[in-house]
């Protein structure tokens, strides 16, 4: 073999033992760059974004906030319409007008007036004939000159005409004639066609729905004018019943208005209604609020905040901790370390940051109150 035949075997030789010395190299990973998550998993979010609290009673300051309206006084307003037909010639009273007890409103000229007097004076000169005819007949059977029979027509017929002069008496009582005009001489009797519409309590006009030479056909539906005392509202309000232990009649209570943000008004809970609405589990409840102000106008929302007892304490969780899924509401309940547990609960409105639970926690449990939804998504996620 030649010289330069050798040295060529002899570097082949070389390379290939160097080769086999080296063996194949794992490509090399950047430990900075993201990781896919494996199948079926969630990433998971620093524990710092989830904040918990242990469960306890409230204190028992809170108050109970419920949903309502502001109303008129039950006995402090009136829908007033005319209890008979007839065409309006004067109107007295204004929209917003202060008014008194017995002031007259409107005043309407109605045939029906002139007719039941007409009747009424017909029956009064009746019952006087009437009672006339009856002593005579009396006198006549004590004398022996009338039969038994013509005394008992006689008494019948005054029986009739005191029937007949009660009735058209009535009838002009209901037309709002003064009892007293009636009780004079007839010859002394002051009744026109003229009939005064009078309010019936002292307060503001707030509706006025009549202008003069309107006709008015004596329908109670008809309301011709709503006078009301504003210095005293009511606020109508929703309690679920199952906080019905929760208040009393008496209690304190303020109210807020969405016009007036950050102001309170001073109320006492009136009356706790006695029916329970079959369709939202509610019942009413009534709170007199004073309005010397009249800045509180009726049919504004407004919100009741109700005191609650020492003896009613209660569990209170921030809202924050409370999500809602298919209508029903649920809290996380902490199990252990990274492991959370989903719990129903029932729970109903203390004020704008908390709820109150009805059911489903206990003191002493650890609830997720920030990042709740966080966990919410993971579930999600993983499924």
């Amino acid at each position: 073999m030649r010289l330069w035949q050798r040295h060529l075997l002899t570097i082949g030789m070389l390379l290939i033992v160097s080769a086999c010395g080296r063996g194949e190299q794992p490509p090399r990973v950047d430990a900075t760059a993201p990781q896919p998550a494996k199948k079926g998993t969630a990433p998971v979010e620093p524990r710092s974004r989830v904040e918990t609290t242990i469960v306890e009673f409230s204190p028992s300051h809170q108050a109970l906030t419920l949903s309502g309206k502001v109303a008129y006084g039950e006995d402090r307003y009136s829908r007033i319409s005319s209890p008979l037909q007839g065409r309006v010639v004067e109107v007295r009273a204004h929209l917003g007008d202060r008014v008194k007890a017995g002031d007259i409103l409107l005043v309407v000229d109605s045939p029906d007036i002139a007719q039941s007097y007409s009747e009424y004076v017909k029956e009064d000169s009746d019952l006087q004939y009437a009672t006339r005819a009856h002593e005579l007949a009396k006198d006549l059977y004590e004398n022996k000159a009338m039969p038994l029979k013509d005394l008992k027509q006689a008494e019948n017929e005054l029986v009739k005409a005191r029937a007949e002069f009660r009735r058209a008496k009535e009838r002009l009582l209901s037309l709002r004639i003064p009892p007293e005009e009636l009780n004079k001489p007839l010859d002394r009797q002051k009744i026109t066609s003229r009939f005064e519409m009078k309010s019936p309590l002292a307060g503001i006009v707030v509706e006025r729905a009549v202008t003069p030479g309107q006709s008015v056909g004596g329908d109670p539906s008809q309301v011709l004018f709503t006078v009301a005392d504003l210095d005293m509202l009511q606020v109508l309000a929703d309690l679920y019943e199952r906080d019905l232990a929760l208040v009393r009649e008496g209690q304190f209570a303020l109210v807020n208005v969405e016009a007036y943000p950050g102001v309170d008004f001073p109320a006492t809970l009136g009356a706790v209604g006695d029916v329970v609405d079959p369709a939202t589990r509610t019942i009413k409840v009534r709170a007199w609020v004073k309005n010397d102000s009249h800045k509180l106008k009726p049919e504004m929302f407004a919100r009741l905040h109700l005191e609650v007892g020492e003896a009613a304490q209660f569990i209170a969780i921030p809202r924050e901790a409370v999500l809602e899924v298919d209508g029903k509401q649920f809290v996380y309940v902490v199990e252990g370390q990274d492991r959370y547990a989903k719990r129903e609960v029932k729970i109903s409105n203390i004020s704008a940051d908390q709820v109150r639970v009805i059911e489903g926690l206990t003191p002493g449990q650890r609830i997720v109150t920030k990042g709740a939804v966080l966990i919410q998504g993971q579930e999600v996620k993983g499924t």
